[in-house]
């Protein structure tokens, strides 16, 4: 990431509430450096808000303790991380030295750091689980004696279980020389698999600190994922003898999507909390359940981690969904069938669930629509043309043909290219309508097709589609919202505002270009509003 993502990252774990952030490894780049000493400075320094600790890493080195000093010194709670091998295999064959030699170093650092100027410091001790036992107390306290606050378990290699986790901190806890007046903290990485149990298994045992990642991204196969540990820890806290975080929840959701976007590290779609597929049913038993009650089925509520799902309630259309799935995805889209109506609408989407995975608005409109209504839009696109950038508003201009083949050409501004292509469309209309939702994913790559997904409703309040007021939300597990296509945003109008008489339509689009797409899929979605209009 550029320091301007590791500091927008950082800005938004001051949201999330962290405690600590881990701002990098300052002697690594003269990069590095600059972005942990801006993180520093600006994040270490929100006085009348949550202000974290800001932690720079460095090895057991002077000049690393210098370099660390040097770059979070102006944060108001600024903490050194450093750390040792304490392994044989490491000692034998990394360091070259003697468990004696390793101690020496580790209380010599210590004491270092606290003559520069840290008070807050951390040490680990790297591959403890291969360590032995009683050296890593032997360290521990050592370190602890020089001046270390906390003291770190790192599961380096992600070799351990749960149990042998649990075994260590208690027995850290009880032979560590005064460890009474350090806390005990856990690095745990996912090579096995056993991450995000480890480290539950070690706060269960005393540990009152962890060191988690946000989409466990991390060396190797990763590192404990936080959002994992900490919905954990939330959901099951009688069982957690009543521990809690200070995380707060409804900004996951969004920073999962922001640390994707910076990184290029994808989320896999079934990765517990955060994943494409973490609240959605495609089941026709887990289906119905959910429809009745959400509770049946989601022991998480998609809500309390800040995924608002206003139109498609996690519902997947596929082969095995039921009646209930189909006639509540129909009334969402506006037709409510009769029996007889829904029965010929059912055979006919078992039919094409048959030929096809997942079954879109687009399939379920086409199952029940006049082909006048699918095949006579009442508006198409002609041309568009758009100018966006960083000096000021983004400007579009739309053409569009009418049934007659007659021209309209309007143009407008906006908070970025798509909503100035709304606003020219909504120009040329004249129909009042409100964006209940707009979500767009692509795959990979620079070639990638953007398929984007609105949903619009009837507005007979006739408020303007796009206020002045510019509201940014997150919508569609697994989808980027507006805010992260173009830096500006939509007003989103949440389901619950709509008056269940109110008709609203979804209409999708592809096209390599998200600007394209977003219009293709506005314009599906006005024609069916009007084309509804006409025929009532």
């Amino acid at each position: 990431m550029t320091a301007e993502q590791k500091i927008a990252v950082a800005r938004n774990l001051v949201l999330l509430g962290v405690d600590v952030i881990d701002a990098g490894f300052p002697i690594s780049s003269p990069e590095d450096f600059n972005a942990v000493k801006l993180i520093a400075d600006e994040v270490g320094n929100m006085r009348g808000r949550h202000e974290p600790v800001i932690m720079a890493a460095a090895r057991c080195s002077k000049i690393d303790i210098d370099t660390a000093w040097a770059a979070v010194s102006g944060a108001r709670r600024p903490r050194l991380g450093t750390f040792i091998a304490t392994s044989e295999i490491h000692m034998k064959h990394k360091l070259k030295k003697n468990a004696d030699e390793v101690v020496a170093i580790a209380r010599e650092m210590v004491a270092y750091a606290r003559s520069v100027g840290f008070q807050d410091i951390s040490f680990a001790a790297e591959d403890s689980l291969r360590s032995d036992k009683d050296f890593l107390c032997r360290i521990f306290g050592e370190a602890i004696k020089a001046g270390a606050r906390t003291v770190i378990i790192a599961d380096t290699v992600g070799c351990s279980l749960p149990s042998e986790i649990s075994r260590l901190v208690t027995y850290i806890k009880a032979h560590t020389p005064g460890i009474e007046n350090a806390t005990i903290s856990l690095h745990c990485h996912n090579d096995l698999g056993l991450a995000n149990a480890n480290t539950l298994a070690g706060i269960e045992a005393g540990a009152r600190e962890v060191e988690v990642t946000i989409n466990g991204i991390g060396e190797r196969a990763g590192n404990a994922a936080l959002e994992e540990v900490v919905m954990a820890i939330k959901c099951r806290k009688e069982l957690m003898g009543g521990l809690y975080t200070g995380v707060n929840t409804k900004y996951i959701s969004a920073i999962s999507k922001m640390v994707v976007e910076y990184t290029g590290l994808n989320v896999q779609s079934y990765k517990a909390i955060v994943g494409a597929n973490a609240f959605s049913h495609e089941s026709g038993i887990h289906q119905d359940g959910i429809l009745k009650f959400r509770g049946t089925y989601e022991f998480i509520s998609s809500e309390d981690i800040g995924l608002d799902r206003t139109s498609e309630s996690g519902i997947v259309l596929g082969k095995l969904s039921g009646r209930h799935a189909l006639k509540s995805r129909l009334l969402k889209l506006g037709y409510d069938l009769d029996e007889t109506e829904l029965d010929d609408a059912f055979k006919k989407f078992k039919s094409l669930t048959a030929k096809k995975k997942h079954i879109t608005n687009d399939d379920i409109e086409e199952m029940v629509c006049s082909k006048s209504l699918l095949f006579q839009p009442v508006w198409s696109l002609g041309d568009l043309q758009v100018m966006h950038g960083t000096m000021g508003f983004s400007a579009a201009a739309v053409k569009l043909l009418n049934l007659d083949g007659k021209e309209r050409i309007s143009s407008s501004v906006g908070k970025g290219p798509v909503d100035a292509a709304y606003k020219a469309i909504d120009n040329i209309v004249q129909t009042p309508i409100k964006l209940v939702e707009y979500t767009n994913s692509a795959a990979d790559g620079i070639h990638a097709i953007y398929k984007t997904q609105v949903v619009l409703s009837e507005d007979n309040d006739d408020i303007s589609t796009h206020p002045s007021s510019v509201i940014a939300h997150d919508h569609g597990n697994g989808h980027t919202c507006l805010e992260k296509l173009n830096g500006h945003g939509l007003r989103f109008v949440d389901s619950q505002e709509l008056n269940s008489s109110v008709f609203s339509s979804s209409g999708s689009g592809e096209n390599l270009d998200v600007v394209v797409a977003s219009v293709e899929a506005y314009l599906k979605a006005v024609n069916r509003i009007l084309a509804k209009k006409e025929s009532s």
